[in-house]
């Protein structure tokens, strides 16, 4: 069961990048976003997103029982936030073979992880839980998502 968690927490092992192993899940998750949602939308992509969320949970938990809290080769979490970045563009990208959109979300998002505006902050530092390690990427994912709509409503083509 431990190693199967520490699968799932790195997300097959990405986490172990030696360089900025956060960005590179967010990096190897665009891909798989993609697709998912060029085929199945805005449901396919909730339903993943879910279905991830919950099955991290209980992965990141048993790997926090043998590390300080939120270390940084978890980046399941990583996948899930990205994944939210995308939710309100969701149907307008379904189909979509552009690449922009994906590269400006995964640009947003990484910001918000990085920079940690309240409540990102707040779930990082307050919330010692496996709940607080993936909360603080939604909440990131979140911001990401509404910058990236009114982008892609200001900017025509994008």
């Amino acid at each position: 069961m431990k190693k199967l968690a520490f699968f799932i927490s790195t997300l097959c092992y990405a986490g172990y990048f030696p360089k900025a192993p956060g960005t590179f899940g967010s990096l190897v998750s665009l891909p798989v976003i993609f697709v998912i949602n060029y085929n199945f939308g805005f449901t396919g992509l909730f339903l993943v997103t879910v279905i991830v969320f919950f099955i991290s949970i209980f992965a990141v938990k048993k790997v926090l029982s043998y590390t300080e809290h939120d270390p940084s080769f978890v980046v399941v979490d990583e996948f899930i936030g990205q994944a939210v970045t995308f939710f309100l563009m969701a149907e307008k990208l379904k189909h979509s073979k552009s690449v922009i959109p994906y590269i400006v979300g995964f640009i947003l998002f990484r910001l918000f992880d990085i920079t940690k505006p309240f409540p990102v902050s707040y779930a990082d530092k307050k919330m010692k839980n496996a709940a607080g390690v993936i909360l603080d990427d939604i909440f990131a994912g979140i911001y990401a998502a509404i910058i990236l709509y009114f982008i892609t409503y200001f900017v025509k083509g994008l």
